[in-house]
């Protein structure tokens, strides 16, 4: 298909127009900015969701996907233990991914499992298929950032349930030996997968094609080794590691506060990097810059491929999936301390116990909303 050009400039428009509007808050941004572009590339290019991922295994044995995951979580174990070992990134200290284990994380990563088949996007999905053209994910990430912010207001309450300090297993027995644990763990659930599960298909073969890089139809291991590359990229640069759902919070309390509410005496939005997100400029949060990096990327990649084609209509059954889906992820994800990419991808990458007691929910919780999905009229395939 011919490239779509006004697509294209209208993407790197956006880009240049978010980078001048970061930049007045220090280089870091718009280097982020760069990095979010490449991740909605990336993202796109390769499809690589984790909700269709989790329901093709769960119907049809088919693992190749969920296989390039633990592919991409090794590769981010090897680049990010020496990195959290040293503590320091490009002139800037670095922390990994680290929760508490308790029961906001399994009810939490529960709801978020359930809502992603019904929202049928995950946290990154959501966004690169929005940049992709897909208009179904305008009502899912508005709910997305309404449930999250809704959260929000109760997470006085679930910090209150029972839990236990957060395990970091690098910090327990050692970074080398953590990561050599971990990567150990994760070649037996790759066996697993491919022993049990069903052959990689041969258009998912990783041979390279130089026009593939820009016109799409990467292989899923393209994909993995871009994201955990770009992940580690991201905690060198912002001190963090890639994170996506902490923006729906602030997008949701902003507007919010458009309507009148008031964060006063609310125990999320009192004090620390909270109340400061939400008196000043999105442009100058680090999670906000690069959620608007990965749409526009995305965009610029589905103008590239020549796939940009927007749909005006919407069913009704489909529209309210996207909404229940939309605030089941959002709220979700809030109490969580993540979706599949701050909690999961990352929180695994740093070596933290609740990554892994994360997915263990959330596919729990697929099972129920793959069933769901008929009531909705969506696609089981």
């Amino acid at each position: 298909m011919r490239v779509q050009r006004p697509v294209v400039a209208f993407g790197l428009a956006g880009l240049a127009v978010v980078a001048v509007q970061a930049s007045a808050h220090g280089w870091r941004l718009p280097v982020l900015l760069g990095l979010g572009g490449l991740l909605g590339v990336a993202l796109y290019h390769a499809a690589f969701g984790f909700t269709a991922a989790y329901r093709r295994m769960f119907l049809d044995g088919d693992t190749a996907a969920v296989r390039a995951q633990i592919v991409m979580l090794g590769v981010a174990t090897l680049l990010f233990a020496p990195t959290l070992a040293g503590g320091s990134g490009i002139g800037i200290e670095v922390s990994g991914a680290a929760a508490p284990l308790g029961l906001q994380v399994l009810v939490g990563a529960f709801l978020f499992g359930l809502g992603m088949q019904l929202g049928n996007g995950c946290g990154s999905g959501t966004l690169f298929t929005l940049g992709g053209g897909s208009t179904r994910m305008v009502a899912t990430l508005a709910f997305f950032c309404a449930g999250s912010f809704w959260a929000s207001l109760d997470m006085q309450w679930w910090n209150e349930t029972p839990r236990r300090a957060a395990i970091v297993l690098g910090e327990e027995i050692g970074w080398p030996g953590a990561a050599a644990a971990q990567l150990a763990f994760l070649g037996l659930l790759w066996w697993g997968l491919r022993r049990f599960g069903k052959d990689e298909a041969p258009e998912q073969r990783a041979d390279f094609e130089w026009r593939r890089l820009a016109t799409g139809g990467w292989p899923y291991l393209w994909g993995a080794l871009a994201l955990a590359v770009l992940n580690w990229l991201s905690l060198m640069v912002a001190g963090h590691p890639w994170s996506i759902t902490w923006a729906f919070s602030l997008w949701g309390a902003k507007a919010a506060q458009l309507f009148g509410w008031n964060p006063e005496g609310v125990w999320f939005w009192t004090g620390g990097y909270q109340e400061y997100a939400l008196g000043h400029s999105i442009f100058e949060d680090t999670v906000s810059v690069m959620n608007f990096g990965i749409v526009l990327g995305a965009l610029m990649a589905a103008g590239f491929a020549g796939r940009f084609t927007p749909a005006a209509r919407l069913p009704w059954r489909s529209l309210a999936a996207a909404v229940i889906g939309g605030l089941l992820m959002g709220y979700g994800a809030r109490i969580a301390f993540g979706c599949n990419i701050g909690a999961f991808f990352s929180g695994v990458a740093s070596t933290s116990l609740h990554g892994w007691l994360w997915i263990a929910a959330a596919l729990g919780g697929t099972w129920i909303g793959i069933r769901l999905r008929p009531w909705f009229g969506l696609p089981l395939p």
